[in-house]
């Protein structure tokens, strides 16, 4: 559920810190390559020690780029200073995650002041193009600031 306008810079760059905090993020490779109002992608190679004993990207690591592209994405339409933690996320693994990198889209189905209820789409790209790979619904709940 996108919302209207352009997402406050100040705030964007405090929900870009936060996702530079994340070390797991680092570790994978993952780069955030879009915020705005109400959603987030981000991206991660599928590197050699993220693979499964076939050669494709394992689950773990569709599901915690899914997550944190829910979860950044849930954290746009909250007041600035925020977090939010995960309370609860399903996944639905669709296809293998054959290819280069792993693409994943988050968005916000419900704003709230306890919950946030969000999804993810998670693509895998080869030779530039895309294929659906998993999708996640979950529930975020906020942290306020302070």
């Amino acid at each position: 559920m996108p919302h209207d306008g352009p997402l406050d810079p100040d705030r964007a760059r405090a929900i870009r810190d936060s996702f530079a905090a994340q070390s797991l993020m680092a570790t994978l490779g993952a780069r955030m390559t879009m915020l705005a109002p109400g959603r987030a992608i981000i991206e991660a190679p599928i590197l050699p020690g993220a693979r499964q004993q076939h050669g494709y990207a394992h689950a773990g690591l569709t599901f915690s780029l899914g997550d944190s592209a829910a979860g950044y994405a849930a954290l746009t339409v909250l007041p600035a200073g925020s977090e939010v933690l995960t309370a609860e996320i399903k996944i639905n693994l669709l296809a293998p995650g054959a290819g280069e990198r792993l693409i994943a889209t988050g968005r916000v189905v419900k704003p709230g002041r306890r919950l946030v209820v969000v999804t993810a789409e998670v693509e895998a790209e080869h030779d530039g193009a895309r294929r659906l790979i998993a999708v996640l619904q979950g529930t975020m709940v906020p942290v306020p600031p302070g």
